[in-house]
């Protein structure tokens, strides 16, 4: 039997049949259904069909992609994730671009926290970074920053979300970096987590774009540049742009979760989607 397509190589129009709604069950239950453990029991029992409930979107999602929680650092991990994606919803709701730019303040976080304190294991212990790690983490550091960067030209945020993202910033990264420090397996593993969840946002995102809830504007100078995408770009291809590295950091983070713990590094989709994909489902 052939594997499922992974969920972020298909179009994008085909999000629509997952019917992912936040709003149908809210996030406090979602929330509570990760913590049961019947829940994770039944993730190695069956299949889930797509039916329209956010949590059997979101474990479809991980069904593509083996990252079920298979231990209890997986099982906090996922719980974590699920916690924080609760304030985010109860913050912004659809309210997708002030949403982007709140959020990627914090996920700039997870790979400067780590890059830097494996840069200074490094020099402690006097040994190359044979992983190379460090790039790959400061890299992706970069790459949510840059996200940002793009969606304060699409949505300016006011002074709440300013105060917000202060305080959001200051907690996590003391909150991360204590967690890296001690259990780094599991902080990746939520890093691994979160941007699936990001995935799951930024595709809420261009469904909406695409049935005209929310205006498809011009793509914004800077993420022309970024992207290399043609002068005609529209809000639409920077969404699909974003989404695709969303999909690399988690496959990042996951392979280094599993590494970290001795597991075999599972052969995961890139979600890499190029300029011709990006232009073909415009």
């Amino acid at each position: 039997m052939s594997s499922p397509t992974p969920i972020e190589n298909r179009p994008a129009q085909k999000y629509n049949e997952i019917g992912f709604k936040t709003s149908q069950v809210s996030s406090a239950l979602l929330s509570f259904l990760c913590i049961e453990q019947a829940v994770f029991s039944s993730l190695t029992a069956s299949k889930f069909h797509l039916v329209n409930t956010p949590l059997n979107a979101y474990l479809h999602l991980m069904d593509n992609h083996t990252f079920r929680p298979s231990s209890h650092s997986d099982k906090i991990a996922l719980c974590l994730t699920m916690f924080f994606r609760l304030f985010a919803d109860a913050f912004f709701s659809k309210r997708y671009g002030h949403r982007a730019v709140v959020l990627e303040t914090i996920a700039g976080v997870p790979g400067m926290v780590a890059g830097m304190w494996i840069h200074l294991k490094s020099l402690r212990h006097m040994r190359q970074d044979e992983r190379g790690w460090i790039k790959k983490l400061l890299d992706e550091a970069e790459n949510e920053r840059m996200h940002l960067m793009i969606f304060v030209e699409i949505a300016q945020p006011n002074m709440f979300e300013r105060w917000l993202i202060l305080a959001a910033q200051f907690c996590f990264w003391h909150f991360y970096f204590a967690l890296y420090v001690f259990f780094p397996a599991t902080a990746h593993r939520m890093v691994g987590y979160f941007e699936e969840q990001a995935v799951i946002s930024y595709t809420e995102y261009l469904n909406c774009i695409q049935n005209g809830e929310i205006e498809n504007v011009g793509a914004p100078k800077i993420a022309r540049d970024y992207y290399n995408l043609p002068a005609t770009a529209r809000l639409s291809d920077v969404v699909i742009a974003v989404r695709a590295d969303e999909m690399g950091h988690s496959r990042t983070n996951h392979s280094m979760a599993n590494e970290l713990k001795s597991d075999k590094v599972c052969d995961i989709p890139s979600g890499k989607e190029t300029s011709s994909s990006v232009k073909s489902q415009r």
